[in-house]
């Protein structure tokens, strides 16, 4: 047994495949070595594993304690096609992936199992061997919420949800208005629904619910789900806020060097980052209306570009880091040329926290998945919100109208793309605008929540130091 030969307790770690998956419970991995004297089990599936998660959970950088165990690949060949959409491709390979779970557990149990919501499936095993499960929700508590009343939702409302007339109230927190719902639960009819569905009911199985958010970034949730009779009736487990957990460091390769040496270069605050998290995509045509609302702005950026996709905003998903491409060949002609004064292209993939970190980043426009939102926050830089799928329409509306920390650039009456004077404007609002400075002011408030959160002594640090005493007692 690998813990018991350290002399530590020993807990094992399953998440999903995707690099929104893999990051926070590498991080929450990290710290149970680091902070709370644990030997980790990180059980990777490796079935369609994108390059760039291969390179992170290979790398020599990780903590001793922490032991990466990759399955073996599991045959799809049969199982999958191209047109699924990515809730059902996590499933079913997660499905075909459980024999190998079972007998990376069975052969050295740990005190716990922790794993994420695609991983669901692995509770029965975790029962079987008598293994204490948690879940760990890698999006904001809001859709946690909204997930926990979603059977509720499916027994009592018939039609689809998007059709409602008003907004979907949650009980004890905000309403989330229909055109934010997430989009595996925009069709009812579809297998993506049923698989959410089902791996959202299992939630309750769990022995407790970690989730990547803190206590000052999002209360009203947090206290929705503590306090409101409906939760308390379903039951569901305690919620342990542990956040925010993010990636506090990452390899550079020459060409990283060089793009932070080119921000070495810039004013404080005055260089815009654009980049659409590791699965996010444009269509050729908004790719180009947003290089010209970006020329238009004359503002300093960093442009992080992808090969368009017209079929899906989720389109390297399974493949980030896999094709780097020349980005002159999507962008308008001549733009690099009018714009190298301000401005600085990269393909594909950036260092995005280095960047984020660095003062002369003033503004960050994003996904809004999670793991980004988390780290603009965490390194104080606001947020131009530019939602593509899953749930990051609810965090795009949470970020500028709850949190305030956001703007979110409107799309015309009939448009169906974001237009260059709408870039613009909201550009030239985030970099040099009264709002942009009220929204920098109060983004470094809850930069300062958040590391204190984190310290000993802070909520998230003692959410899970408590739970891994339990682990700890077990052990012995």
């Amino acid at each position: 047994m690998v813990g018991a030969e350290s002399g530590r307790p020993h807990v094992a770690l399953l998440p999903s495949p995707g690099m929104g998956h893999i990051i926070p419970l590498l991080e929450m991995a990290k710290r149970l070595v680091l902070h709370h004297g644990f030997h980790v089990s990180f059980i990777t599936i490796t079935t369609e594993a994108s390059a760039a998660q291969t390179q992170l959970l290979r790398s020599p950088n990780l903590p001793s304690g922490l032991h990466v165990v990759e399955l073996p690949p599991a045959d799809m060949s049969t199982i999958l096609h191209d047109d699924m959409t990515i809730v059902q491709r996590l499933c079913l390979i997660v499905q075909e992936s459980l024999p190998y779970i079972r007998s990376v557990l069975r052969e050295n149990p740990p005190q716990a199992l922790i794993v994420d919501i695609f991983c669901t499936d692995a509770f029965q095993i975790a029962k079987d061997l008598s293994i204490p499960a948690y879940s760990f929700f890698t999006a904001p508590t809001a859709l946690l919420a909204l997930s926990l009343y979603l059977p509720t939702m499916d027994r009592e409302i018939e039609g689809e949800y998007v059709d409602l007339p008003k907004p979907v109230q949650v009980p004890g927190c905000n309403a989330i208005r229909t055109e934010d719902l997430l989009d595996q639960v925009r069709n009812r009819k579809i297998e993506e629904y049923k698989w959410y569905l089902l791996s959202v009911s299992r939630l309750p199985m769990a022995v407790g619910i970690f989730v990547n958010t803190w206590e000052d970034l999002e209360p009203v949730w947090l206290r929705g789900l503590r306090e409101n009779s409906f939760f308390q009736q379903i039951p569901i487990p305690p919620v342990l806020p542990i956040g925010p957990l993010i990636k506090e460091d990452e390899p550079l390769t020459d060409f990283d060097n060089d793009c932070i040496e080119w921000l070495d270069k810039q004013p404080p605050d005055s260089v815009l980052f654009i980049t659409l998290g590791s699965g996010g995509t444009l269509t050729s045509t908004q790719l180009t209306e947003l290089a010209w609302g970006l020329e238009l702005s004359q503002q300093r950026f960093i442009l992080v570009v992808r090969t368009p996709s017209d079929a899906s905003a989720s389109g390297a998903f399974f493949n980030v880091g896999n094709n780097v491409m020349k980005a002159e060949a999507y962008l308008p002609q001549g733009f690099m040329e009018r714009t190298q004064e301000v401005g600085l292209v990269i393909p594909s993939w950036a260092p995005q926290v280095t960047v984020l970190r660095h003062p002369s980043t003033g503004g960050f426009l994003s996904h809004c998945g999670w793991n980004s939102t988390l780290e603009s926050i965490s390194h104080g830089v606001p947020m131009i919100a530019w939602p593509l799928y899953a749930e990051q329409r609810m965090n795009a509306t949470m970020l500028t109208e709850e949190v305030g920390v956001a703007v979110r650039p409107v799309v015309g009456e009939g448009k169906n793309v974001v237009g260059r004077e709408e870039i613009e404007r909201v550009v030239r609002l985030v970099m040099e605008g009264e709002e942009g400075k009220e929204m920098r002011r109060r983004v470094r408030e809850l930069q300062s929540s958040a590391l204190a959160t984190l310290k000993p002594g802070g909520p998230s640090f003692e959410a899970l130091s408590e739970v891994a005493g339990t682990w700890t007692t077990t052990a012995h």
